[in-house]
């Protein structure tokens, strides 16, 4: 897969993402990660895993909503950890999640980054190699 290629899939995941903001929750892990994810122009609801109290509190906060949730924990050992501990919680609720948008990003972005924070460093990145920015 070329830059062109890789930009334009994590460009359609983000999009895809945006999408989802209007009838589900954003859960990260931290406010770094929302500020990369607003960066490239994903906006709606986020939910900071970490600062806001772990994935309980995450999941109930998701269930009080009325809302589904989106899951974008970094795609390391603590991230993908989190992320299944999310999915239990979320299912003993009976949330409905989408994981499918952070596991297909990790695998575009994993040469470059580990993380949801850098998730607009790797879109700048590849703009620049394609001549885009």
């Amino acid at each position: 897969m070329d830059d062109t290629e890789r930009l334009e899939a994590i460009q359609e995941l983000l999009d895809q993402l945006s999408s989802l903001s209007s009838t589900h929750i954003i859960l990260v892990e931290g406010l770094k990660d929302v500020a990369s994810l607003r960066h490239v122009g994903v906006d709606g609801e986020f939910f900071c895993v970490q600062s806001g109290g772990g994935p309980v509190k995450a999941a109930e906060h998701v269930w009080h909503s009325g809302k589904q949730a989106v899951i974008m924990t970094d795609w390391d050992r603590r991230g993908g950890t989190l992320a299944k501990t999310l999915r239990e919680n979320l299912s003993a609720l009976d949330v409905r999640y989408d994981d499918r948008i952070r596991a297909e990003l990790a695998v575009l972005c994993r040469p470059y980054v580990k993380d949801v924070e850098s998730v607009d460093a790797v879109v700048l990145l590849l703009q620049r190699s394609v001549g885009l920015a």
